[in-house]
């Protein structure tokens, strides 16, 4: 065994109002496990442990924010572009095909094919009226020799047509028209 002789000193400094000497800390309470040294206290001390960056969180969070607008603004935008589009192409399809049943419809008139004229009406223009009476009236009327189709109002479903029959004499009709339920097809279902 050695001689007791002096104590080391302390590697923590004394505190104010002590005397000279250190003192080892005093624990009170149940033992937690081994005792961990408090770090010095003042300017320069590096921590036991790094801190987490604090910078750049909320620039991370706006740009994920700003990221996901953009695509919601992109798909909602999308899908309005897409309704729109086909609003615009279905006019489109109506018009046309308005245009073509009226074109189809006095064009076999203007060539006296009454039948090929009968197979342009609708279902219910038929049912009003036979093949055979629709032959024999039209054929009793004065000939269409040329006509003009003019532009289908899409919300009434209406096209006007300037025809010119064999003696020089010239009318405006009124076309109205109806889409067959099978085919989907425009139909000429009046003449006014």
């Amino acid at each position: 065994m050695s001689a007791p002789g002096p104590a080391a000193p302390s590697p923590y400094p004394s505190l104010p109002g002590q005397d000279g000497g250190a003192q080892p800390p005093v624990v009170t309470g149940p033992p937690t496990g081994p005792a961990v040294p408090v770090p010095p206290a003042g300017p320069g001390v590096a921590p036991p442990f790094a801190a987490p960056p604090t910078e750049g969180r909320n620039t991370r969070l706006w740009l994920g924010l700003g990221a996901g607008a953009l695509a919601l603004l992109l798909c909602c935008g999308g899908g309005g572009a897409a309704v729109v589009g086909l609003a615009v192409t279905g006019v489109q399809a109506v018009e046309e095909q308005g245009r073509r049943a009226s074109q189809d419809y006095y064009q076999a008139l203007v060539e006296r094919k009454y039948g090929a004229a009968y197979e342009q009406l609708c279902e219910s223009a038929q049912q009003r009226e036979s093949r055979r009476d629709f032959e024999r009236r039209v054929g009793d009327e004065p000939q269409v020799a040329d006509y003009r189709v003019g532009e289908v109002d899409t919300t009434s479903l209406t096209v006007p047509v300037d025809v010119t029959y064999t003696g020089g004499d010239r009318d405006r009709q009124q076309v109205t028209l109806e889409q067959d339920r099978q085919t989907g097809a425009m139909e000429v279902c009046a003449i006014n």
